[in-house]
């Protein structure tokens, strides 16, 4: 019928722009993990801002490619995810490499706050020595949180699944119809999750801008320049684009979880459109906002170019 059609088609749009929004965010992520992976071989080191970047590479490739399997199998052949444990494990995976992404780019803000930003508290000035040992504690800490939450997500999926309730797919199994008192835990603990992120960043640029702006008034009183003022501008730039499009992902997020304590689904394709760009289109700004990556992007550019 007419009406099939419309909706065969909307889902084909959807499933395409899907597609080409997630591959080209494993590309660029892609990307970023083989110019700091080769970088690290050569000089079997990597300071602490690359090891962030390497990691938070690594989940937002992982997260985009189960995102891709979770939309394209929904949208193709739903009931291969009726069969257990596939269904579990799918929900596993794509849960735990969402939350590392959240947690580790919320590392990645909070170190650029610190490691850049000039304050005389006592405190500040301990974190500033110390950070470059607490970084890999902080990225165990992340793995942790968001292995634990992905536990959680599998007991809630075993659970859901064995009382025979229905699913619509892989991303919206929260749309199954079963008792909100029961489940309240999961979808508090994922506000929660999205919650202590998204105010680590809000902090980490709330911060870094009160650091600038005093720095440069301290500049035009003694009218002088400071190189560390290109620092603090090329990093501002990264943490306020990232502030503005963390804001809007933190938004989407908990609107899907609304969605879901609902049982509705009225805005969920659109949700899934920008947060599967969202991974991608940050990434990008990080190369930018990285000489070392933007420099390997720009060989490669002009080598292509030449060719």
């Amino acid at each position: 019928s007419p009406h099939q059609y419309n909706v065969t088609s909307y889902g084909a749009t959807f499933v395409a722009i899907i597609t080409l929004e997630v591959f080209a965010g494993m590309w660029i992520n892609a990307f970023i993990v083989c110019v700091l992976g080769i970088g690290w071989v050569k000089k079997k080191t990597l300071n602490s801002n690359e090891k962030i970047l390497l990691l938070l590479g690594c989940s937002r490739f992982c997260s985009l490619c189960f995102s891709w399997v979770n939309h394209f199998f929904s949208r193709i052949y739903p009931n291969y995810f009726y069969v257990h444990p596939i269904h579990q494990l799918l929900m596993f995976f794509a849960t735990f490499f969402k939350y590392s992404n959240l947690c580790v780019s919320a590392c990645l803000c909070g170190f650029y706050c610190i490691k850049i930003a000039n304050f005389r508290n006592r405190f500040f000035i301990y974190l500033k020595v110390k950070i470059d040992r607490m970084v890999p504690w902080l990225l165990l800490g992340s793995m942790l949180s968001a292995l634990t939450t992905g536990i959680l997500i599998y007991d809630l999926t075993e659970t859901v699944q064995s009382n025979n309730l229905t699913f619509t797919c892989l991303g919206n199994f929260w749309k199954a119809d079963f008792r909100m008192d029961k489940y309240f835990f999961s979808f508090f603990l994922a506000g929660v999750g999205y919650a202590a992120s998204f105010m680590a960043v809000l902090c980490s640029a709330l911060f870094l801008l009160f650091s600038l702006w005093r720095h440069k008034c301290m500049m035009q009183t003694n009218s002088m320049k400071d190189l560390s003022m290109e620092a603090h501008i090329r990093a501002m730039k990264s943490i306020l684009s990232f502030l503005v499009m963390y804001t809007i992902n933190f938004v989407c997020l908990i609107l899907t979880v609304i969605d879901a304590m609902k049982n509705q689904n009225n805005m969920t394709l659109l949700l899934s459109i920008y947060l599967c760009a969202f991974p991608g289109v940050h990434s990008l700004i990080l190369i930018c906002s990285n000489p070392k990556l933007e420099n390997a992007l720009i060989t490669i550019l002009s080598c292509v170019k030449c060719e």
